[in-house]
């Protein structure tokens, strides 16, 4: 019937997003299949081509010796005073534990001591670190005169020397020191705080000073800054982490952020403009580096995504450059080494106390779902933590709280389809009296004079819909990214920012798993029943619904079981409680809409309203009246 042709296309349309999530998920599989081939023949490969090499180089090396006599190793950076032996000092504080290695002066092992890793079937007791200490590396980079030609000075190539640590109350302070020939020297000077408050405490303040450097630099006007790490897998599915897990960084005086795009393979880019920091982030923490005094000049950013089961979920590396003048005394610096909490990373600023936008990393959905999250959903689930110690609690209570708030908007959707079924013998006879195809612009027009006269709007049970997807979005990116739900137990779950396994298969099911999601399993049985109840009230006032039964009460409900598998089951959760209240609410609301009284109020209305045309009617005639025209010019011609 041209009549439900808005809800017919409104069905249509969801019909084909999951579609389209479908074929991304078919898509996705067949690409990271791919690419693990491709990844392990280009493994085989390089082992093979490494141990060639190392053969080639040791019988070259053999060979040479022999024929030559013995001499003394050219010293490396002769100008430069390396330390004998390299030196680790551990500092810490109730959140942070960092490893601090005199080799390059750097941090080479950073562990949250408030947060463990992902364990199955056994206790949490592994606490998540967010450096690799075997492939973590910082380095500076730039030129002194040696006479007539310049050198490269690279700190990773040079063992510094470790200063007595400073321990105060508040902070404890760590300086490795790299002398050159006479009174120059560079020392890294790191501050970890110990003030019991996060957003301070996770903030590691890292200082360069460049100590009498001046004569003895080169003509430059940077200094060369690489930052590289591999991040470990912590949580339970590879899949999420590594969908969630990203290189982001962000242009000076700007509010938004950039990143480098999800990907299963490798993505790199490279910045020509000035950057203002730059964040390894994985799904649940963020190692960032924060230039305070400067910003980077440029920066080449890149990633390689790990295979599954290695351990790790991506490389990350960066290459950049903070400006240099011969009267630069130093660098200020900071890393955050911390949990992704949005209170926290928004409370962070830069020298001039200007937000750092740190917190946008933290995906919350686009545009109008963004501004659900930060200003409803993120507010809300912080106060009712701080009473609440049940998080599947606190779930259904801020499931009553939104239902509630979108309730007028529930309503108004079922009293739409309420007059629908009102008039629908008067929809029959203009489907009797036009029973042509070449009566349809005359069967549009009286339809919408019946809407009109009826005082239906054709939209009025979509705009509800609508105006809830904000809603539907916020919450879909909240609960995944939400810390707070990490290792936090409800029911049978023990962790509900994971799937919640009640059976582990020994094979996989393409597109599925290899386990099955409790709360997963309950959201798809609900929602059958909720999108049969909504197919029998929706299909008594359109004939043409009993023709979409298999889409909307079977196919959608299956397709979401496939694709919520292995998402978090606090995610599932929420849904499957969000169905049964809206359900609930349905019932309700029948009991209230008396479909009797309004079939009187529509007939009232329409004999009052006899005659009578809207503008957008009279336009929309005009319209149809003009096309009816041009189509029997066609058919003469």
């Amino acid at each position: 019937m041209e009549s439900n042709n808005t809800n017919k296309q409104s069905i249509i349309g969801f019909i084909l997003i999951g579609l389209l999530f479908f074929g991304y998920m078919l898509y996705n599989n067949y690409q990271m299949e791919k690419y693990n081939e491709q990844l392990a023949i280009e493994q085989a490969a390089e082992a093979i081509a490494t141990q060639a090499s190392e053969q080639i180089a040791a019988q070259s090396a053999a060979t040479i010796a022999q024929n030559q006599p013995q001499q003394a190793a050219p010293e490396v950076d002769p100008f430069i005073i390396n330390a004998e032996k390299e030196e680790q000092v551990t500092i810490e504080n109730d959140y942070l534990r960092l490893t601090l290695s005199s080799v390059g002066g750097q941090i080479v092992d950073a562990t949250l001591k408030q947060h463990t890793k992902y364990a199955p079937k056994q206790e949490r007791n592994e606490l998540v670190k967010l450096f690799d200490p075997q492939s973590a590396a910082f380095d500076l980079s730039f030129y002194v005169k040696d006479g007539y030609k310049n050198v490269k000075v690279e700190t990773l190539s040079h063992n510094f020397t470790l200063l007595p640590v400073v321990k105060q109350q508040d902070k404890q302070v760590v300086t490795f020191r790299l002398p050159f020939k006479g009174e120059a020297s560079i020392d890294f000077v790191y501050t970890l705080y110990d003030q019991k408050v996060e957003e301070r405490d996770y903030l590691v303040d890292f200082d360069v000073k460049l100590n009498g450097l001046a004569p003895m630099m080169a003509n430059q006007t940077s200094i060369g800054i690489e930052w590289s790490n591999c991040s470990y897998q912590n949580e339970r599915s590879y899949k999420n982490e590594n969908m969630y897990t990203n290189l982001y960084y962000r242009h000076p005086g700007e509010t938004g952020i950039e990143d480098l795009g999800v990907s299963e393979g490798n993505k790199s880019d490279n910045i020509s403009t000035s950057v203002d920091w730059v964040a390894f982030k994985q799904q649940y923490f963020t190692a960032a580096l924060i230039p305070q005094s400067v910003d980077f000049t440029y920066a080449d950013l890149a990633y390689k995504t790990a295979p599954e089961k290695s351990g790790y979920i991506k490389e990350y590396s960066m290459v950049a450059a903070v400006p240099y003048t011969p009267q630069t005394e130093g660098y200020n610096f900071d890393f955050y080494l911390g949990p992704n909490k949005f209170p926290v990373l928004k409370k962070l600023t830069d020298a001039n106390g200007e937000t750092l936008s740190l917190e946008r990393v933290i995906p919350l959905g686009w545009i109008f779902s963004t501004y659900v999250s930060r200003w409803l959903v993120i507010p809300l689930f912080n106060f009712l933590s701080k009473y609440i110690d049940s998080f599947g609690l606190i779930i259904l209570i801020l499931t009553l709280v939104i239902k509630l708030l979108i309730s007028p908007l529930t309503y108004k959707s079922y009293l739409s389809t309420a007059k629908m079924r009102a008039v629908r013998p008067e929809l029959e006879a203009i489907n009797a009296k036009y029973p042509r195809q070449e009566d349809a612009m005359k069967k549009q027009q009286a339809t919408m004079e019946l809407y009109n006269k009826a005082g239906i709007s054709p939209m009025s049970g979509c705009l509800p819909m609508l105006i809830q997807m904000p809603i539907l979005i916020a919450m879909f990116r909240f609960f995944p990214a939400s810390i707070e739900l990490r290792g936090q137990s409800f029911l049978w779950s023990d962790d509900l920012s994971s799937y919640d396994s009640i059976l582990d298969l020994p094979f996989n099911i393409p597109f599925y798993g290899d386990h099955i999601s409790l709360f997963c399993l309950l959201m798809t049985v609900v929602m059958f029943a909720y999108s049969y109840m909504n197919y029998k009230q929706t299909a008594a006032s359109q004939p043409q619904m009993p023709g979409m039964k298999f889409m909307t009460v079977y196919m959608m409900p299956l397709m979401l079981l496939f694709w919520f598998n292995d998402y978090a089951s606090g995610l599932c959760y929420y849904y499957l409680l969000s169905n049964i209240i809206t359900m609930l609410m349905m019932f309700g609301i029948r009991y209230m809409v008396d479909d009797e009284k309004v079939r009187a109020k529509i007939s009232t209305k329409m004999a009052n309203t006899k005659g009578k045309k809207s503008r957008f009617q009279q336009r929309y005639e005009e319209l149809m009246r003009q096309q009816e025209e041009l189509q029997k010019r066609g058919g003469k011609k």
